[in-house]
C-alpha cells in the first residue's frame, strides 16, 4: 500500500493535466480541511472508554488523593481502636491487599485513557498539519501573485521614467485601460 505522500502527489499530478494552477488553489481555498476532533471522538466513545476516561479523570484529582488517605486513615484508626476485636489487626494485611487491588485495576484504566488521549492528540496534529500546509500553499500563492503586480509595477515605472526623460509629457485628455495586454507591451517597450 502507498503512503499519503505518494498518493497525494500523483493525485496532484493528474489534475495539473486537467485543471489550471489557479483551478487548483480556487479548489484548495475552497475546500474545508480542518475537522473538530473532539466532536468526532465523542460520537465513536463506548461505555467502557467513559468509565475509563471518568476513573482517570478522578484517580488523577486531589479529591482522590485526600479521600483516598482519609480512607486509609480511618481504616487503620478503626483497626487500632478495636485492638483484640479488629478484622484487620496491626499489619493491615487486608488493607495491603485492598490497596493492590486497586491499584491492579486502576493502573489499566489510565493506562486505556491515556492511549485515547493520544490518539486524540494525534488527531488534533494531523488536523493542524493539514490546515498549516493548506496555509502554506495560499501564502506561497499570494507571495508570488505580489510579486508579480510589484514586477509590473517596476515595469510600467521604467517605462513611464523612460517617457518623461524623453520629453514625452503623459497624455491627459486620452484615458487608457490598463489591462494584461498594454502591461505586457509597457514590459516589452521598458526591457
Amino acid at each position: 500500500m502507498k503512503n499519503n505522500k505518494e498518493l497525494i502527489s500523483e493525485i496532484i499530478k493528474d489534475i495539473k493535466h486537467d485543471m489550471s494552477d489557479e483551478e487548483i488553489l480556487s479548489l484548495l481555498a475552497g475546500s474545508k480541511i480542518s475537522v473538530n476532533p473532539a466532536k468526532e471522538a465523542k460520537t465513536k466513545i463506548s461505555v467502557g472508554q467513559r468509565a475509563a476516561d471518568a476513573i482517570a479523570k478522578f484517580a488523577g484529582s486531589w479529591a482522590f488523593i485526600g479521600s483516598f488517605v482519609g480512607v486509609l486513615l480511618l481504616w487503620m484508626a478503626l483497626n487500632v481502636c478495636l485492638a483484640a476485636k479488629a478484622f484487620d489487626p496491626y499489619p493491615f494485611i487486608l488493607l495491603n491487599l485492598v490497596l493492590s487491588c486497586v491499584a491492579a485495576i486502576q493502573a489499566p484504566l489510565i493506562m486505556m485513557s491515556q492511549n485515547r488521549q493520544e490518539e486524540k492528540d494525534r488527531q488534533r496534529a494531523e488536523n493542524d498539519y493539514k490546515v498549516n500546509l493548506k496555509t502554506e500553499i495560499l501564502i506561497e500563492d499570494l507571495y508570488k501573485k505580489t510579486n508579480r503586480i510589484l514586477a509590473r509595477q517596476d515595469a510600467i515605472l521604467k517605462y513611464l521614467e523612460g517617457r518623461e526623460a524623453d520629453g514625452v509629457k503623459p497624455e491627459k485628455t486620452e484615458k487608457k485601460e490598463v489591462g494584461k495586454n498594454n502591461v505586457q507591451e509597457i514590459q516589452e517597450q521598458a526591457k
